[in-house]
């Protein structure tokens, strides 16, 4: 019987499970092929870092695609955004608390700007952000062209791309370089993810409504659970969570919230499965446009920051290619070519599967060009798998 609930668990939903599958296997692979260093402490917390810049990126991505549009400015609106930030700090004496804020505000505005013709005058959001990315290309080299890379030397911030959050004092019997708040941390999670599942099935099974078999859902529970606490441990037992993964999880905490427990969510989600029916039915069409490529700019804007800080510079190339990693994360995170299909939760995986591909295959010192020629091959079978899961939906 427990066989049985599986497989047909896994039928059901493929879609959702497909992504964690495909990670874990990838991770299992580069665990092997790189003697463990792999899934090495460090390296682990260098891979979260280098993936929070893009992982920003494929939340926003994701909705894009949700209301059936695209967004190609984004790489080089982040790489400007990430330049005009070290100019405020390090030409205009600007505080990092003043900085961060502004240049999120103009991003907001950039993404209302390609919004703009997509809205009002139904141009393709391909040609329209198209046209971004070369503006912002542009924009990029102009505002550096007299000082080529910007140095960046306000400690607070870069650490928002390189710190780590502080420790406890060490009253406990554990080793010395063991982060005790990280465990704390990952500790509360696991009550506080446990509590709110046993809530929600509670709530489902009140209304009549289908939950998983308790066999299956205790297992589910366990295994979140032992993930979250794994991850803990390792994050631990180097530095600690890094103030990157505290603003990715703020952020995928935030827009989790917005897509699923507001009127928002429930429009930007109708917009994006009929976008006319939408319209008959009352939604302001325009206005969702505008609110998902406002927080798309504003989220370029804050990759855009992480990457700056990460790299403690502002640089003529940065932003290269950025808009297609966030693009192919939110695809392998499984969000629909067709619109109206996708989770936040989601990009966040694909852009681990993303960055993971990277890592390792640098661990293995497989070259660029194959690298770039496999990461293509997982971004077809990720699309490959959308049609083929939507096809047997019908």
């Amino acid at each position: 019987m427990f066989l049985q609930n599986l497989q047909k668990q896994l039928r059901q939903n493929i879609r959702e499970y497909g992504m964690y599958i495909a990670l874990f296997v990838i991770m299992a692979i580069f665990a092997a092929t790189t003697e463990g260093i792999f899934v090495s402490p460090r390296n682990l917390s260098n891979l979260i870092d280098q993936t929070g810049y893009i992982a920003v990126l494929a939340v926003g991505m994701t909705l894009v695609i949700v209301i059936r549009h695209i967004d190609l400015s984004v790489g080089f609106l982040a790489g400007f955004l990430g330049a005009i930030s070290a100019i405020m700090l390090v030409q205009w004496g600007l505080p990092t608390f003043l900085v961060v804020p502004l240049v999120m505000g103009l991003g907001v505005i950039a993404g209302l700007i390609t919004a703009l013709p997509v809205a009002a005058l139904k141009i393709p959001s391909f040609v329209a952000s198209l046209a971004g990315m070369l503006i912002y290309r542009g924009l990029l080299l102009l505002v550096t062209e007299k000082t080529g890379t910007i140095i960046i030397p306000d400690e607070t911030f870069n650490a928002l791309g390189n710190g780590f959050i502080p420790d406890l004092p060490h009253f406990l019997p554990v080793g010395e370089k063991t982060h005790l708040l990280t465990l704390l941390l990952g500790f509360v999670a696991i009550v506080l993810f446990v509590l709110s599942q046993i809530n929600d099935r509670k709530q489902k099974q009140a209304y009549n409504f289908e939950v998983l078999p308790t066999n299956l859902f205790v297992l589910k529970l366990a295994f979140v659970a032992l993930l979250i606490g794994g991850v803990s441990m390792v994050l631990a037992a180097w530095s600690g969570i890094s103030w990157t993964l505290v603003i990715v999880l703020v952020v995928v905490a935030v827009y989790y919230f917005i897509t699923t427990q507001t009127v928002l969510g429930r429009h930007i989600y109708a917009v994006g499965g009929n976008p006319e029916a939408a319209e008959l039915s009352g939604i302001n069409v325009k206005r969702i446009i505008f609110v998902v490529f406002g927080s798309m700019g504003m989220l370029s804007a804050l990759a855009g920051i992480l990457f700056t800080a990460r790299l403690r510079s502002a640089t003529t190339t940065a932003g290269t290619l950025f808009e297609l990693d966030a693009i192919a994360a939110a695809y392998i995170g499984g969000v629909s070519a067709a619109g109206g299909v996708g989770k936040v939760i989601g990009s966040i995986i694909g852009a681990l599967v993303m960055l993971s591909l990277t890592s390792g295959m640098n661990l293995m010192g497989i070259g660029i060009a194959y690298q770039y020629v496999v990461r293509g091959l997982v971004l077809v079978a990720a699309v490959i798998f959308d049609v083929t899961t939507r096809n047997r939906g019908r």
